[in-house]
């Protein structure tokens, strides 16, 4: 079946070459980039020991916290998000720490390897891929002795969304001091997220996700009581050691050589998304985030409207759509086909899931006409590569335009 399909996607690539094919990314990072960004990059070409980079950095870092949605310190990092993972373990903890990891994917999974790497007694409370775990699960295997909860607003790799709130909630009711630390990497942007008012101690962001710019940026917004811990724990840290990054901040610097080019997109960023919320910073977060809800809501009508399965039905992400092929057909083929005849760029499952799910992105620089664009080349991959048995081209299409009526309509 599958080398069928194979053989089929050559031939619907044939007629094609007729037609231009303007690459677009539906990644789930790196995401489309901003244009004002790419602009901004080029034109940073000042020293970063020098005023104008001082003011530039200064502002940056206030903008992100109102980005955030928090009165906390937000820090800087040069480097991926796995970099700002790192660096709430070795600052949060100290060899023989014992910890509570809660994991549902490949990055949950991420946190126990970091957690390990770093000496900590980890306990887990995983969930299959495609779910979410149960607060019951979690409140059972809080101890007394956990000084530490790792876990994702949002598991990219199956686009499943975590109730932060509801551990947050669970912790404090519990009287535990644990510290929790959120992965929002893919979660700021596209779910609400109130660090302050939840009591999350910890919250990491990338720079390739929803704020629209290259890979290269992390970022960690820092609760006063994390910082207050960080003064009793143990474990090396040098380049990623945040106290020290915190102080600097304080003087419009970088501990280090900072991201110069990145900088300047991410202050490009925040100025666009304050001007879709009329100037304000806060209303246009709210913006960004409704968008990914909307887009994403349309994916998964339309995909359901072409007869395929959701990966993730009970608890479904707004950074991305995960959806099963049809029984017998690799998910690759329609990642390959999409790209090969439309030049549309979606991920297939990480891991152990590749081959079995392919993922559709809505974070960040993506809109209704993109979303629309790439449901109508989804249909074309439905009727002309799989085949589809009863579905005809303008289902899906219909089924999305119709969340997005209902969506405007009701003015939510």
């Amino acid at each position: 079946m599958v080398r069928e399909l194979e053989t089929g996607l050559e031939e619907n690539t044939k007629g094609h070459e007729t037609m231009i094919r303007k690459t677009r990314l539906f990644t789930p990072g790196p995401t489309p980039l901003l244009p004002a960004a790419q602009f901004a990059m080029a034109a940073a070409d000042i020293h970063h020991r020098t005023p104008e980079f001082r003011a530039l950095y200064t502002r940056v870092l206030a903008q992100m916290k109102e980005f955030v949605g928090t009165k906390n310190d937000v820090i800087l990092l040069s480097s991926s998000g796995t970099g700002a993972m790192e660096a709430s373990v070795s600052n949060l903890t100290s060899p023989g720490d014992r910890v509570l990891v809660l994991s549902a994917g490949k990055f949950g999974e991420r946190w126990s390897a970091l957690a390990k790497a770093f000496g900590c007694q980890v306990d887990l409370v995983s969930a299959e891929y495609g779910k979410t775990f149960k607060l019951e699960d979690v409140k059972a295997a809080l101890k007394l002795e956990t000084r530490a909860v790792f876990m994702q607003a949002t598991e990219t790799s199956t686009a499943v969304r975590h109730d932060v709130q509801g551990v947050a909630k669970l912790l404090h009711e519990s009287g535990s001091e644990a510290m929790l630390i959120v992965d929002a990497i893919t979660g700021l942007g596209t779910t609400h997220l109130d660090m302050d008012a939840w009591g999350v101690d910890v919250l990491v962001g990338g720079s390739q996700k929803a704020v629209m710019i290259p890979p290269g940026l992390s970022y960690l917004a820092v609760s006063e009581r994390a910082w207050e811990r960080m003064e009793g724990t143990y474990n090396p840290r040098y380049y990623f050691d945040l106290r020290k990054e915190r102080k600097n901040a304080k003087n419009g610097e970088s501990a280090y050589t900072p991201a110069v080019a990145l900088i300047a997109a991410l202050g490009a960023a925040l100025d666009y998304i304050a001007a879709q919320g009329g100037g304000d910073l806060a209303k246009g977060r709210y913006q960004l985030v409704e968008n990914a809800e909307t887009i994403s809501a349309m994916t998964r009508a339309a995909v359901q409207a072409m007869g395929l399965k959701l990966f993730a039905p009970d608890s479904p992400a707004s950074a991305a759509t995960a959806v099963l092929p049809p029984e017998g057909v690799d998910s690759g083929v329609i990642v390959k086909d999409l790209k090969s005849r439309f030049a549309a760029v979606i991920t297939n499952g990480q891991g152990e899931m590749k081959g079995q799910i392919f993922r559709i992105a809505h974070l960040g620089f993506f809109d209704y006409m993109d979303t629309i664009a790439l449901i109508g080349a989804l249909e074309q991959v439905a009727v002309g590569t799989l085949k589809l048995k009863g579905f005809e081209f303008g289902k899906a299409l219909i089924a999305a335009q119709k969340v997005y009526a209902d969506k405007i309509n009701s003015g939510k």
